[in-house]
């Protein structure tokens, strides 16, 4: 497995990706035209098979357009479903602070009130859970599941054996004291999410989250299960693994491989692009929340905050160009949140102080991927070169390296 929902080394990379130079478009219908200019050329450059592609301004779809293929002679459209990834922690952390809102728990609640026999339960916070800074190990970088997924990639994963990986290693540092990427968080938060809410996290996330925002076409499975029309990916991330030879043509369908290991179940989600983006601009809105709890999501309140750590490889100091809020991740004043699994990615961003969010989905031609099966986040790398278009300045510059 070459990639996951979102680690640390994808947020590093997520600001120092190489940035393409635009001008900033103009009004009107020549706007298209320039994010054409941004966007078509991608396809080739980036090696993607399909890309889907949504900007929002003032609350007005003003681009929306799909590329390339989802297989061999279908092409690709708007409307077609894909996975997105870590948006499933930021729909959980806005459902969360629905319920702060709703005084059926607090941020400050510990675990232990939930589940008290999980290591650390009584030092935990459900904020730490959600800011990742509960100190718990990330098990989806652990041997155990890194050698079954590479061996099946449609093994089922059960919430309680994710939990278990992560919870049984060493705890990472003290909970509170430092910031560590870790997906074991969210899959502990969403049971305790089904606890207070008494139903299943996709009852729970379709109730209080999509349905009142309107999605229609976004909702969580337990399994790999996508929705019709659906936009396929394809993968070469087993190359290495599978001792496939460099030069070797070696592609595989990854469109239904298992995401369970992902995240939480029911919280494994499908969307369409112009679910994700209007999602994202109501996130970065506030539009579910109270003002409190609106400011706790997404104002950087980590920048500054951690450090490096030898025995902590995901620990890291957060800062003004990229920190993490609560299930989202600011850049600069961009609230953002990507995946990059099984050969797909997806990227969405907003910017309040303009009004203008951005999405864009990806799929990936083999060329993408090197002899090892690696491969980038192009979808990042497209925002960007859209962000600095349509809000020059705005968007972090790259990271010195």
């Amino acid at each position: 497995m070459r990639a996951a929902l979102l680690s640390l080394a994808m947020l590093a990379a997520m600001l120092s990706l190489a940035g393409r130079t635009v001008a900033a478009p103009p009004g009107g219908q020549k706007a298209a035209t320039t994010i054409d200019s941004i966007v078509e050329p991608a396809m080739s450059a980036d090696h993607l098979k399909s890309m889907l592609v949504q900007v929002r301004v003032d609350g007005r779809t003003v681009y929306s357009r799909a590329f390339g293929e989802s297989m061999s002679g279908v092409p690709a459209t708007t409307a077609m479903h894909f996975r997105n990834g870590a948006m499933a922690f930021t729909y959980m952390s806005t459902l969360l602070l629905e319920l702060v809102d709703r005084k059926r728990v607090h941020l400050e609640d510990k675990l232990s009130t939930f589940f008290p026999a999980l290591p650390h339960a009584k030092e935990i916070t459900l904020k730490n859970l959600a800011d990742m800074t509960s100190g718990y190990a990330d098990y989806v970088y652990q041997p155990e599941l890194l050698q079954a997924y590479s061996r099946n990639p449609f093994r089922q994963w059960t919430p309680e054996e994710l939990i278990h990986i992560g919870v049984s290693k060493p705890i990472q540092f003290v909970p509170g004291t430092n910031w560590g990427y870790s997906h074991t968080n969210y899959v502990i938060l969403g049971r305790v999410l089904e606890k207070v809410t008494g139903t299943s996290l996709d009852v729970a996330l379709r109730r209080y989250v999509f349905r009142p925002l309107r999605m229609y076409e976004t909702d969580g499975y337990s399994t790999p299960f996508v929705p019709e029309p659906v936009l396929h990916s394809f993968s070469s991330e087993r190359r290495g693994d599978l001792g496939i030879k460099p030069g070797v043509p070696f592609s595989e369908e990854s469109t239904f491989w298992n995401p369970s290991w992902t995240t939480a179940a029911g919280a494994v989600e499908t969307t369409t692009i112009d679910d994700m983006n209007r999602s994202m601009e109501a996130v970065g809105r506030g539009v579910l929340l109270s003002t409190q709890s609106y400011h706790a999501q997404i104002d950087p309140l980590l920048a500054g905050f951690g450090h490096k750590d030898a025995k902590c490889p995901a620990c890291n100091k957060l800062t003004a160009a990229g920190n993490y809020g609560l299930g989202v991740v600011n850049l600069g004043p961009w609230i953002t949140q990507t995946k990059n699994f099984a050969g797909a990615g997806a990227t969405a961003a907003y910017l309040p102080s303009k009004r203008i969010a951005i999405s864009v989905a990806t799929t990936l031609l083999p060329e993408a991927f090197d002899d090892k099966g690696n491969y980038p986040t192009p979808s990042s790398a497209i925002v960007k070169a859209l962000a600095d278009a349509l809000a020059p300045g705005t968007y972090p510059k790259p990271a010195a390296k």
